[in-house]
């Protein structure tokens, strides 16, 4: 950290020694991961920037903006709509997980097969480690898979403002009203937190910059059709994962510097990786900081990732929401409609996703895919093996992994990588 944070740490109630010790595998990781790629797009240091500030001068903005008065809300996932955050003059930010961290503290709490995501959120609290999680003037949990629903039930008891959100499982016009009604009840909820009346004015303008931000994205993830491929799917995964922290104006501007540098790449047939690379898809869970593991393996295995269909990626962003209703009602109308149409593994049935797999294959000249699970995510690891199947009946390669955040089996995951990839080629 090029400034010293640590009074500003010690007032959130961080554990000094544990969050250097987390900082210092942070910066490692990163170093070997990221700096060590080559003909990286100069434009990708403002990331490098952001991930070196992480814990610093970004949480320091938090507090400025607590300062002045703002409201700082802390998510889980992206069903939780920001353009509702940010109309009621408030800022939305992702928490950490990603990571395993105090795990014996977390297993007194939960039980040992529960999903690495839910487990590595806990630890982040009980290790005292997320400056975000401590910044935040609410919580926003949301019953997405049993596992998160049951265990909000115990993170209450860890933080002061949990507001938990209920989601429907099934895509029908029951469904819709719930998620509506659920939305109505989250707009009331942030006015009562900030004191904020959401207006059409201020609701218009955070729709205008969500979608901005989401815009950004989506052109670069066009960009990334391209062969030879001008950025890796390690720098583009980062872009996607400093989505959730960054300020969304700022934000949008860095991404767009990319796909400018991008584009002339792509005019000047230059890439990261030669011509003909075998180009995969990563299917599955969402991969948050710093869970950097398979794309390592796949990029260091002669392969490049050119799509995520995740919440950390093509999932989380691929609709923009409908700008142009006049009143708050008909914004909320169009709020819903957009998040409804994420097509998340808690959904039964699910085919939206299947056939988001496989036109993303199309799109990004795919040669396979792989789903990426992670160990006791009950309801991706379900999908994956009719998503397999699927595939298989396409001619689509698929590989299945499931793993957690341990670096333990890097070994046996890099030689079925390696195997997969050889088959691509």
């Amino acid at each position: 950290m090029s400034e010293d944070y640590r009074s500003m740490w010690t007032e959130l109630g961080l554990d000094l020694e544990a969050h250097d010790a987390l900082l210092g595998v942070l910066g490692q990781a990163y170093q070997d991961i990221y700096l060590a790629q080559k003909d990286r797009p100069e434009g990708m240091g403002y990331f490098d920037f952001v991930m070196s500030e992480v814990h610093g001068l970004r949480i320091k903005e938090l507090l400025d903006e607590k300062t002045a008065g703002r409201k700082i809300v802390g998510s889980y996932c992206v069903f939780v709509p920001e353009e509702i955050v940010l109309a009621a003059n408030a800022t939305l930010v992702g928490l950490c997980s990603g990571a395993d961290f105090a795990t014996e503290d977390v297993e007194r709490l939960l039980p040992r097969n529960t999903c690495a995501l839910i487990k590595s959120a806990f630890g982040f609290k009980l290790g005292k480690v997320c400056p975000y999680l401590e910044s935040a003037d609410m919580i926003v949990g949301e019953n997405t898979c049993d596992g998160k629903k049951k265990a909000y039930e115990s993170l209450a008891g860890l933080v002061d403002n949990l507001y938990v959100m209920d989601l429907p499982q099934v895509k029908h016009e029951n469904g819709r009203a719930l998620l509506k009604a659920e939305y109505n009840r989250f707009k009331d909820a942030m006015e009562s937190l900030t004191g904020v009346s959401i207006t059409a004015d201020s609701l218009k303008q955070a729709i205008r910059t969500v979608n901005a931000k989401r815009a950004a994205l989506h052109r670069l993830s066009a960009l990334r059709k391209a062969d030879p491929a001008p950025i890796s799917g390690l720098d583009a995964l980062l872009a996607n994962q400093v989505f959730f922290y960054d300020n969304p104006t700022r934000f949008t501007d860095s991404v767009n510097k990319i796909c400018d540098e991008l584009e002339k790449r792509i005019e000047a047939e230059q890439g990261v990786f030669p011509e003909k690379t075998p180009r995969v898809l990563v299917a599955g869970c969402p991969q948050a900081v710093p869970n950097w593991k398979l794309p390592m393996i796949v990029e260091t295995t002669g392969a490049v990732i050119v799509g995520e269909e995740s919440c950390v990626g093509e999932r989380g962003t691929r609709n923009l929401t409908d700008e142009s209703g006049e009143t708050v009602e008909a914004m909320l109308d169009a709020i819903v409609d957009r998040y409804f149409k994420v097509d998340c593994a808690i959904f039964t049935p699910n085919p939206d996703r299947l056939d988001h797999i496989q036109q993303m294959v199309a799109d990004y000249r795919a040669d396979g895919v792989i789903h990426y699970g992670l160990q006791f995510c009950q309801p991706y690891l379900m999908e994956s093996i009719p998503v397999e199947k699927a595939l298989e009946e396409a001619q689509i390669p698929c590989l299945r992994l499931e793993t957690d955040y341990s670096m333990e089996d890097v070994g046996q995951l890099k030689t079925r990588v390696e195997a997969f990839v050889e088959l691509l080629k």
